[in-house]
């Protein structure tokens, strides 16, 4: 199985387990915060968001990306409507999306006000997607 250096020490993990790690955890604090200062100065009307699967949902696939750039204006339903796109999710399938892991957010809302009022200490905006059998 390939192996990726561990960003702490020089230990290796397997692809899959890297796979499996959250973005905060396959990436230094300072990797991120250059990577959002890049993002902010080349695009400054996009959102840098860090959208991830919740860690016990088992009935959602998984993305095949995690950081998206979206524009401030789109409100968090237009952002729900992308997400469930790229998940290529049926009508019928129940999708949340849970803001710094705990909030959900208005769906009225523009995501510059989300970002404005959850942002990390890292600059990205944290969302995790579930489906209803998650909360039970």
């Amino acid at each position: 199985m390939p192996t990726i250096p561990d960003n702490n020490d020089n230990t290796t993990i397997s692809t899959k387990q890297h796979h499996n790690l959250s973005f905060k955890q396959r990436k230094p604090l300072a990797i991120r915060k250059e990577e959002v200062a890049a993002i902010r100065v080349k695009f400054p009307a996009k959102v840098p968001v860090i959208v991830e699967r919740y860690h016990k949902e088992t009935q959602l696939p998984s993305l095949d990306k995690t950081k998206f750039l979206v524009p401030e204006e789109i409100t968090m339903s237009q952002f729900i409507t992308i997400v469930r796109n790229r998940l290529q999710l049926n009508s019928q399938q129940a999708l949340y999306l849970l803001v710094s892991n705990k909030n959900l957010a208005s769906l009225s809302r523009p995501l510059s006000q989300i970002y404005r009022d959850y942002r990390d200490d890292d600059g990205f905006l944290y969302v995790t997607y579930a489906s209803q059998e998650v909360f039970g």
